[in-house]
């Protein structure tokens, strides 16, 4: 189950097909894209914290352009590189603990909305983040491709934006208190998601042994290991951020 549709996200793809080829024409490199992007989720996480909840929710919205323009750049330019890769993943940990940061921050000294609960229930969702991340580079360092989950980045990168921006702090915040609490329990369904899948992926499995027949001479045929997968190349940065 997703969050959202690939229908959603293919045809978002189609909506950034110009402005990635405007980029590519223009010579600018993915990983400049990426470190801008860093820098407006760094300055929306400011913004949270400060409680100009609406003004940061624009703010990120901006970062959905960001997601998906350095890895299209990357590939139509012929840019794509190990250390791109590894700095795309890099920063958006940094974006994730700034974003979830500056919301702790507005619920640690908000004079109206203070709530320590809030508090805990971010740092919990932040953990969650990081998490969904880290379980899927395990993942890939055996070989497996756990990009599976409820929350991917797409998806965390809409419930961290969107919501905010049309509703800020609406309803006496509430509908931002919503939020992060659909982001904190769906990151974790999500790592609970991706160690199943690990482990159902990992495990040995088992030819049936066959019934011989009286007199045969033939022996049971030997217990098989399973394949792994291929390792997923991760040199070249994705059409659209999952993780």
């Amino acid at each position: 189950m997703k969050i959202l549709p690939d229908s959603i996200k293919n045809g978002y793809l189609r909506l950034m097909n110009p402005i990635a080829d405007f980029l590519v024409r223009r010579r600018v490199h993915p990983n400049t894209i990426t470190i801008w992007g860093t820098v407006i989720y760094i300055a929306g996480g400011a913004v949270y914290a400060t409680g100009h909840i609406s003004i940061g929710g624009w703010l990120l919205g901006l970062t959905a352009l960001t997601d998906v323009l350095d890895g299209m750049v990357a590939r139509r330019s012929n840019t794509s590189s190990q250390f791109g890769a590894f700095l795309d993943s890099t920063l958006d940990r940094v974006a994730d603990g700034f974003t979830m940061g500056g919301l702790a921050v507005f619920f640690a000294f908000s004079p109206v909305h203070r709530s320590p609960t809030m508090v805990a229930v971010c740092i919990t969702g932040l953990i969650g983040a990081f998490l969904t991340s880290y379980t899927r580079a395990r993942a890939e360092s055996l070989g497996l491709d756990a990009k599976v989950g409820m929350l991917q980045r797409p998806e965390r990168v809409v419930l961290l934006s969107a919501p905010q921006a049309f509703f800020g702090l609406a309803l006496n915040g509430w509908v931002l208190t919503i939020i992060i609490y659909i982001l904190a329990i769906t990151a974790w369904i999500t790592v609970v998601q991706r160690i199943l899948y690990v482990y159902r992926a990992t495990q040995p499995q088992r030819e049936a042994v066959p019934e011989l027949d009286s007199g045969s001479d033939s022996e049971p045929s030997e217990y098989r290991q399973w394949g792994r997968r291929s390792r997923r190349e991760t040199a070249v940065r994705p059409a659209l951020k999952g993780e």
